[in-house]
């Protein structure tokens, strides 16, 4: 045991004698730096997957052979490589005859490996890798002085948007929540990040006149309050799609974003160069937004002009698809009529633009809630996402639908994204809600709902939601009151009799008196059949969900592709009835 300190010394005398000390050093040095290259040009030079893992296996593999063949061999000083004698037959004296070379590439590697330790944990720690490369573009100030270029100037945000959205290292806020500050009064561009959970703001303001455009832009760290850069861009009208390009390449580069060569190809692509056609779509997409009956009409106009205007702009094709497709979903239009017209429009974008994430949603959209044709489905709404990972409308589509093909926890991925995205929409906030709801999550659901309410108090949508996740919860008083309010406002119920109701049998028998009453009344208010059997299936009334589902598929009510997530009816699941309406939806073997 004594003579144990004295052979681990000999042994490491014997390791630098044979410079297996070194070779480490130096095969080290060399790995650290071919390992950092590539992870630096993987990406930019298109490399498989496979090549760092590959890099690290070879040279982990030759690090192995490099310290047996330097135990072996070495390097004689007058050249050559000759056999390392053993330490007996070496003599005192020629065991400090060695190169200086060694040393010198010993100390140089050592230098190395420190300078590469040091390169890697300073960009960790210095204040762009400390930033969430996540932005928000602000509404541009319109600052011309011709009527009606307030939606030139909005389509020049929207185009922004589309054009960065495709860089999937950024995260970039819908147009729907950054739109909210249009008029953002005293708000400070620190807090108008911190409301949108974003970490870098976009503001601008564009000047028309005549054939003219004056766009200035400026780029806002937020977190620090700085700007990053602010620039000025002078350009004709009709090449503002290409300065557009220009801005969103100089965002990738400002924020360390890296831009492979696809992406590049697609920001760099004009959708139109018709500035007319341009304000046409823009008044389309206005009009659709509204989800009115009028609102849609007015859009096929404007999107027919767009068409009209220039026959090659294939987001104006994808914008009429999408309007027919919301048009037969709302009950608006014949539904067969509306869906394939909204197809056959889809097509014609993609034929035009194979890029448009947009086309690819309407496709999805309609796959999933009209067709019940998942597997179009799912690949329509994966090329749309691949098209655009920051497109929030194709996150919450494919979350609905992930929900009703059996997947929660994909679906919450992709919902969380949509919210992440577009944290101040109510349509996506109250997918969220529902979401939640569905997954038995209610106290969830109801911090959701609060925030709908915040956004647009008192919709039906939310009310209708809140009703079942307070009864859920057991929150008989704050259930009523809700009724009382929806008793109050709709001459269809006695307020009186609801109250005699609730005093003599309790809240059930109120709900129920609610349900039965909105039977009565379901056709000549084309209530929702579907939503009349979730209500039933709520107060364990088995018989009349069942027969209130059995009717909706009749007419194939699109909402029975949400039936086989949907919380209520998971009492049915082992029904004969239920189990043959969801073999007819095509929801059996999923």
């Amino acid at each position: 045991m004594p003579d144990s300190p004295n052979k681990l010394s000999q042994f490491w005398q014997e390791l630098k004698r044979r410079k297996v000390v070194r070779v480490i050093t130096v095969y080290a040095a060399a790995t650290f730096a071919i390992i950092d290259l590539l992870s630096n040009i993987d990406e930019p030079l298109g490399l498989p997957e496979w090549t760092l893992p590959f890099a690290i296996v070879f040279l982990s593999i030759g690090f192995i052979i490099a310290v047996i063949l330097s135990w072996i061999y070495d390097i004689h000083p007058e050249g050559g490589i000759v056999k390392t004698e053993t330490a007996d037959k070496i003599k005192v004296e020629d065991i400090s005859k060695s190169s200086n070379s060694w040393k010198i590439a010993s100390y140089i590697s050592f230098v190395v490996i420190i300078g590469l330790i040091v390169l890697n944990i300073i960009p960790h720690t210095g204040k762009k890798e400390l930033l969430d490369k996540s932005i928000a573009v602000l509404p541009f100030q319109n600052l011309s002085e011709e009527e009606g270029n307030e939606y030139f100037v909005d389509g020049l945000v929207d185009d922004l948007l589309n054009k960065i959205s495709v860089i999937e290292e950024l995260r970039v806020t819908s147009r729907t929540s950054s739109d909210l500050y249009r008029e953002r009064g005293t708000k400070s561009v620190p807090e108008i990040a911190s409301e949108l959970n974003v970490t870098y703001i976009m503001e601008g303001s564009v000047r028309r006149y005549g054939d003219k455009a004056r766009i200035t832009v400026q780029l806002i760290d937020a977190v620090h309050d700085d700007h990053i850069w602010t620039d000025s861009y002078d350009r004709e009208i009709t090449d503002v799609f290409q300065t557009q390009s220009e801005i969103a390449i100089r965002i990738a580069s400002e924020l360390d974003a890296i831009l492979t060569s696809e992406q590049k190809s697609i920001i760099q692509e004009e959708k139109t160069s018709n500035i007319k056609a341009f304000e046409l779509y823009q008044m389309g997409r206005f009009y659709s937004n509204k989800r009115t009956g009028e609102g849609f009409n007015k859009s096929i106009e404007y999107f027919e002009q767009a068409i009209e205007t220039d026959p090659g702009y294939g987001l104006a094709y994808a914008g009429l698809a999408d309007n027919y497709y919301l048009m037969a979903l709302l009950g608006h239009i014949d539904s067969k009529t509306g869906r394939d017209k909204a197809v056959e429009l889809a097509y014609n974008a993609l034929d035009l633009d194979s890029d448009l994430s947009e086309a690819y949603t309407v496709l999805g959209s309609l796959y999933h809630t009209i067709d019940w044709d998942w597997d179009k489905a799912e690949n329509a709404f994966q090329h749309a996402l691949k098209l655009n990972p920051n497109y929030s409308t194709a996150h919450q589509y494919y979350a609905e639908y992930l929900s009703t093909i059996g997947r929660p926890e994909k679906a919450r991925i992709h919902v969380d994204k949509a919210v992440e995205l577009d944290p101040l929409s109510f349509v996506i906030r109250l997918i969220n809600a529902r979401t939640y709801y569905h997954q038995g999550q209610f106290e969830e659901a109801l911090r959701e709902l609060k925030k709908c309410d915040e956004m647009q108090e008192g919709h039906p949508w939310t009310i209708s939601l809140k009703i079942r996740t307070y009864y859920h919860l057991g929150m008989e008083d704050e259930v009523y009151q809700v009724l009382k309010e929806i008793f109050a406002d709709n001459p269809r119920y006695d307020l009186e009799v609801a109250e005699q109701i609730y005093q003599e049998s309790g809240l059930g028998a109120v709900l129920l008196w609610k349900v039965e009453n909105d039977v009565t009344m379901a056709e000549e208010e084309n209530l929702n059949y579907y939503e009349i059997a979730a209500n039933f299936a709520l107060l364990g009334k088995d018989e009349d969900a069942l027969f209130w589902l059995e009717e909706a598929f009749q007419i194939h009510l699109y909402d029975l592709n949400l039936m086989s997530f949907n919380i209520d009816f998971r009492p049915l699941h082992d029904h004969p009835r239920y189990k043959a309406i969801l073999e007819g939806v095509g929801l059996a073997d999923l």
